[in-house]
């Protein structure tokens, strides 16, 4: 994730840009009307917005051109919905390309649209299918999470692949490529923030039910487990 500014050749930029501009326009729309529908929950959604921030922020070196890091989109997702983390995630990653060098403004597109927006949809939908197969809270986000950080870099490596296949194999062997180098780092950060995005929302739970339950993501029961 975080493809590099400049990597891209300029009609995958701009592809992909145009790819993600009605997720972060529907986004807007949705988190607006939230906000003005519920303003009690304007705080959350800005730990929501800082936390991905911050988890995507720190970042290991990986495949020339981009980079290994946790995405923290799946916790927005769940509480909020995958709508809402398109603009935030756009919002994260434009001050991360000017502040941070980390991303780029022509690969955004491409970034937004791996990251805020196959990411937490993954997480959203998988969060559901965990609940109606009757498994944990926990356990749905530990899913959810952890498959929205690993779908996010499956969805990397495919951009990377289109972008530059392979001489010789092209786009699957260019694919394989890329995904096999993630592996070796996003395989355990993808468990790690599966785990913290599970241990923030068991203090949630703790300290704040009630707002989880106006959200319905809590029965009666889970609320005072």
């Amino acid at each position: 994730m975080h493809i590099m500014e400049g990597f891209l050749p300029v009609e995958h930029a701009v592809g992909w840009s145009v790819a993600s501009a009605p997720f972060v326009a529907y986004g807007l729309y949705a988190v607006k009307k939230r906000i003005r529908e519920n303003p009690e929950q304007r705080m959350l959604l800005g730990v929501a917005a800082a936390f991905t921030f911050v988890v995507s922020a720190l970042k290991l070196p990986s495949v020339t051109g981009t980079c290994s890091h946790p995405t923290g989109t799946g916790l927005g997702a769940i509480l909020f919905g995958p709508a809402a983390m398109a603009p935030i995630g756009m919002v994260v990653l434009l001050f991360q390309a000017l502040l941070l060098a980390h991303g780029g403004l022509t690969t955004l597109g491409a970034n937004i649209f791996s990251m805020a927006i196959v990411g937490p949809f993954a997480a959203a939908a998988l969060f559901r299918l965990a609940r109606s197969l009757k498994l944990s809270f926990a356990v749905g986000v530990f899913i959810a999470a952890s498959m929205a950080d690993l779908l996010t870099y499956v969805t990397t490596s495919l951009q990377l692949a289109w972008a530059f296949p392979d001489p010789a194999g092209g786009f699957v062997a260019s694919f394989a490529k890329f995904a096999g180098i993630f592996a070796i780092t996003q395989i355990p950060l993808a468990i790690s923030e599966g785990l913290l995005t599970v241990v923030i929302f068991n203090a949630l739970i703790r300290f704040n039910p009630q707002e989880l339950k106006d959200l319905k993501l809590l029965d009666g029961s889970e609320a005072h487990a």
